[in-house]
Formats: C-alpha cells, structure tokens, sequence
C-alpha cells in the first residue's frame, strides 16, 4: 500500500507539473543561466514548487547548440527514469512557460550544507550510480553542489543542461572510483537501455523531440561501453574537472 500510495503521490506531482501555472517567485542565486524558483498551482488548488529555466535565459555556449539545455535537462530525467536510478528529479518542459519555453523541474527540499564533497565516502554507493549515470549522459559539469541530499536521506543530481553531446564532454568532481569495475547490477541496466536506444522504442520517440539522432546513438554508444567495457573512466587532464568544483 505504501508503495502504490508513493506511486499516485508521483503521478498527481508528475500531472502537476505538466499542467499546473507557473508562477516565478524570484531568481535562484549562483546560477549562470536564468533559474526561477517557481510556485506550481494547479486548478484544484494543489501546490508544489519547481525549478524553471526558460531557454531565453540560457547563456550561449561554444560546444552546445543554444536554446537546447532545458531539453537536455529533460533528456537526463528520462534517461535516469529508464535506467530506474532516481539520479534527477522530475523534469518536463514547458511550452507556455510565462517567460517562454523551458525546464520545470521538481524542486528538491535539500540540506544545503552538504554536497558530493561532505557525503563522500559515506554515501560511496549511491555516487557509484551518479558517476555511471553521468559517463552514460556525457555530463560536463558535474559539480559537486549538484548534488543535493534531501529530507529522506536520497541524493539527486541537478543541473543537468550540459549533457548528450556526441563527443567526449565528461567533467566531474567524482572520479574516485576511476579505474573500479562497475557494480554488475549497474552494467545490466546500461545493456537493457542500450537495447532500448538501438531498438528504437518509446523512449527514443520522447528523445527525439529533446536531442539529436547523433547524440542519441551517441547515447546508445556509451551505454554500451558502460556495459561491455565496466571500469569507471580516469581523469586524463584538469579539464575533467569542472569550474568552480562546488
């Protein structure tokens, strides 16, 4: 019973966020693009609060194609979604933003003192799945406050826009377990998406509409090698790390 209750309060959020008004109640600090903490109500009254990233915010980047990091955060919820890991919360887009399309992400209660930095080595497993995670979505810029521990003790990893390029892009504060083989439960769950990438099923049809056919048999690539390679990938310069590390 817990489960399926778990499961309905999912799906009523998940309608929420889809279809509730989206109210921007002020700018996020420390962000480099334009992130909105926004009030979510739907017509029933509900409320929940979301993280809303409207692509005319986005800062023009050299390596990735503008207006398409809200998407890319999307990409990362459904690929995370697939794999079943509960690395990202929640995320849509918005075609009727207020502020224009964009991102609407769960926005997660977190105890801001800790982060990648403070919950390691405690907390190893659970980063053993995001370091796979982020070498499968090609993360550049996975930053130690992206990681975020809430009330019930699950870290998630925000922030997730510089993803999914077609080319070798990985810069992360978790290498610790460079070189490690990846836990075999890990690599099953790449094969079978995988499987799903080259099998063209549904979830490529929801991808299709947020990145590229190159950067999804890109995907496909690397959730292979995860599979078939299983070590977890070492630093081979100080462009690995991304800036600031926090």
């Amino acid at each position: 019973m817990a489960q399926a209750a778990r499961f309905l309060e999912s799906e009523a959020r998940q309608r929420l966020l889809r279809t509730g008004r989206i109210k921007p109640r002020g700018l996020m600090p420390d962000c480099s693009n334009y992130t909105y903490l926004a009030q979510v109500r739907g017509p029933d009254g509900a409320e929940t609060f979301g993280v809303y990233k409207p692509a005319e915010g986005e800062t023009p980047l050299d390596d990735f194609p503008e207006g398409t990091l809200g998407k890319r955060e999307v990409a990362a919820f459904l690929v995370s979604a697939a794999l079943g890991w509960n690395v990202v919360p929640l995320t849509i887009y918005r075609q009727d933003g207020p502020l224009g399309p964009g991102s609407l992400q769960q926005f997660v209660v977190a105890d801001l003192r800790e982060h990648y930095f403070s919950l390691m080595p405690a907390r190893a497993s659970t980063f053993r799945t995001m370091a796979a995670f982020d070498v499968i979505v090609n993360n550049a810029d996975r930053k130690s406050g992206h990681c975020l521990l809430d009330r019930d003790g699950h870290i998630w990893g925000v922030d997730n826009g510089l993803t999914f390029h077609s080319l070798p892009k990985l810069r992360t504060v978790i290498w610790e377990f460079g070189g490690e083989e990846i836990p075999p439960n890990l690599r099953h769950d790449a094969q079978r998406l995988a499987g799903e990438l080259l099998a063209g099923q549904d979830l490529v049809k929801e991808l299709r509409a947020l990145i590229t056919g190159p950067e999804i048999r890109a995907l496909a690539q690397r959730a292979g090698r995860v599979a078939d390679d299983g070590r977890y990938p070492e630093p081979t310069s100080r462009w690995a790390y991304p800036w600031p590390l926090v």
